[in-house]
């Protein structure tokens, strides 16, 4: 007899409903189930940068020789052609944006639902209310090394402590993992929020930041414990550090759902997602949020923030997995949304991927 495995798997999947059956998680959901209308897209706002770090995802391909559109109406232009289309987030990049203030400002003034990676040398204007990402990849010391910056994380906490905009993104590399509880206790200590990133290699990139098989789970050990010491400042879950530190890559463990590696235009990123660089055209067939990285070492977590959040009904199939989804969906809100307050987590153990 042919025992029907699939058929097996669905019987034993409990029902949506008995899920929200557990009042914390019916309130979890009733949560973050709010900001299911959000849809992005990214814009290179700058091909200039302050700084020139090893590893840089910017200056790899060919988004880098772009001109640049500093022209403040045809910025406007495209976010009302954007609205029009229905992105109601947008993610603000570079090089670095924070050189063209004119331009996130009017972005503000026309989609009020977005976030800003920059370095954090230059401040950018308290009148651009987006969530700002500040990129961290270790100590002063490590900064000079690798980044040729002098004092940077000093510099970093002048220009946005107690600013409610910032989060903190601590890259986790190959050789800053120890470094990374002097850090976090330094930016507690000036009252900063921190999340953390794991360093996803360039296309080519072979250099001393790259992850390999050992340096994975010491960086997972790491985020976990400055998640259990730090709860009120550190925006991350225990299932946002195992999704990020698998030995497979986020494409590898959900199938990234970005126009690079999807082709399907019918729902969903495939439809909506467009990657502008700074001459404000885009190129579907390296649209990515992280345009340039290496998918088979993606580990990124802008691209997580999309990529596992989309999988719902996987993570669907019992309790513990749905807890630590909404974990990480109640993370990735509250580092990218303005006015989210991240809540306790409901899943502490770890969790392993749920398989297609």
């Amino acid at each position: 007899m042919t025992i029907n495995h699939q058929a097996s798997l669905e019987a034993d999947k409990p029902k949506f409903s008995d899920l929200l059956a557990h009042p914390e998680v019916r309130q979890r959901w009733e949560k973050v189930k709010k900001y299911f209308f959000l849809r992005e897209s990214t814009y290179d706002m700058s091909n200039r940068c302050n700084l020139r770090c090893d590893g840089c995802y910017y200056y790899e391909g060919e988004k880098q020789f772009a001109v640049e559109n500093n022209q403040v109406e045809a910025w406007r232009g495209l976010m009302r052609s954007e609205k029009e289309r229905g992105i109601t987030y947008v993610v603000l990049a570079g090089a670095e944006p924070s050189l063209v203030p004119d331009l996130l400002e009017v972005c503000f003034q026309e989609i009020p639902l977005g976030s800003i990676a920059t370095n954090g040398f230059k401040k950018i204007p308290d009148s651009v209310g987006y969530k700002i990402h500040i990129s961290v990849w270790g100590n002063d010391e490590t900064s000079l090394q690798v980044r040729k910056a002098r004092n940077l994380l000093t510099k970093q906490i002048e220009n946005y402590r107690d600013d409610p905009r910032s989060v903190f993104v601590y890259t986790f590399t190959r050789g800053n993992i120890e470094e990374v509880s002097e850090v976090a206790e330094r930016l507690v200590s000036e009252n900063c929020k921190l999340t953390f990133n794991v360093f996803s290699s360039p296309i080519g990139y072979a250099g001393p930041l790259r992850h390999d098989e050992e340096s994975l789970p010491r960086a997972r050990s790491a985020m976990i414990e400055l998640l259990e010491k730090y709860p009120q400042h550190v925006l991350f879950s225990v299932y946002n550090a195992v999704a990020h530190t698998h030995k497979g890559s986020l494409h590898d463990l959900y199938t990234c759902l970005y126009p690079r590696q999807n082709r399907s235009q019918d729902i969903g990123l495939g439809r909506s997602f467009r990657q502008y660089r700074t001459d404000l055209k885009w190129d579907r067939s390296v649209a990515c949020c992280v345009p340039d990285t290496d998918c088979a070492d993606c580990r990124h977590y802008a691209s997580g923030s999309a990529v596992v959040t989309a999988r719902l009904f996987r993570h669907a199939a019992n309790l513990d997995t749905f807890k630590a989804w909404l974990d990480y969906v109640d993370t990735y809100l509250a580092v990218w949304v303005m006015g989210y307050q991240k809540g306790e987590n409901l899943c502490p153990v770890p969790i392993n991927p749920p398989q297609a």
